[in-house]
């Protein structure tokens, strides 16, 4: 070995556990938004787990919806869609409560509710009876998915001028409660596959294109927004409350069934009250 040789400095050994993968940052992207704090717009990395966390369950239950629709599990179905209403209700009220909304939390739960309250409701009922009319029952399937979407996107372009107490037009989650407990009310009675009766396919196909109506149409429906869960209420809202939920556990599917209709024709009903008004005005 020559002087030359020798006089190199020794060179460390690679680290042992030298990464072989790039990063996570370099594989996923983190997310920045702008927030307002303090009167200043600042830049902010990541996202709130608490209310999205909520919101992914949500998503969650529209899928099983989905997926026990196409095993022939109707009454899995329609609860799994009942269970996705629960969490929407949820992640946003604990948004506000503890102070985690977002402009992530919201588009991200735009697009749950366009899984749990458009495509699952859709595919279910055409699993369960709309598959057998041919065009006319999947025509009327996308009727009611296409007006989901377009109600879901008007409501979010006017979530900031619209009146707080009213939505305009059904909402997507009460429409997907009343095409729910629609197909769980006629699993119940054995409707389902052969003993289904043609006169009830059409019936339902009818109903689900009039039901995706109801959710564009220029009818005002009360939000429910303004009660205050926290004050104080008459002795006797809790007596309706438990008088509500016994008649509930009698049949749960025939009482959501006619809860959400009853709610979908009131619409219709303060929008005729309010042209009488105008007229005698």
């Amino acid at each position: 070995m020559t002087d030359e040789q020798d006089s190199r400095p020794e060179q460390d050994p690679p680290p042992a556990h030298a990464p072989v993968t790039p990063p996570l940052d370099l594989l996923i992207e983190e997310h920045e938004e702008e927030v307002s704090e303090d009167g200043r717009t600042v830049r902010r990395k990541g996202v709130y787990l608490l209310p999205n966390l909520i919101t992914t369950g949500g998503l969650f239950a529209g899928f099983y919806a989905v997926v026990a629709g196409m095993r022939g599990d109707f009454e899995s179905a329609a609860v799994a869609i009942f269970l996705a209403m629960v969490l929407d209700g949820l992640d946003g009220r604990i948004a506000r409560l503890t102070n985690t909304s977002s402009k992530f939390g919201g588009e991200f739960d735009s697009l749950a509710d366009m899984v749990s309250f458009g495509v699952a409701p859709a595919l279910v009922m055409f699993s369960w009876a709309l598959g057998e009319l041919g065009k006319f029952g999947w025509s009327a399937a996308f009727i009611y998915v296409a007006c989901a979407a377009l109600r879901l996107a008007r409501f979010n372009t006017r979530i900031d001028t619209a009146d707080k107490n009213y939505f305009t037009g059904l909402a997507s989650p009460a429409a997907a409660a009343i095409i729910a407990s629609t197909v769980w009310v006629c699993n119940d009675l054995g409707w389902v596959g052969e003993d289904l009766p043609g006169e009830v396919a059409f019936i339902v196909a009818l109903l689900t294109a009039a039901i995706g109506i109801m959710m564009i149409a220029n009818v005002p429906y009360y939000s429910f927004k303004e009660i205050d869960f926290r004050g104080r209420v008459p002795f006797v809202v809790i007596i309706l409350v438990v008088l509500g939920i016994s008649l509930v556990t009698l049949n749960p599917p025939s009482m959501f069934l006619l809860a959400f209709l009853g709610y979908a024709l009131s619409g219709p009903l303060m929008q005729l009250q309010r042209w009488r008004k105008r007229s005698r005005s």
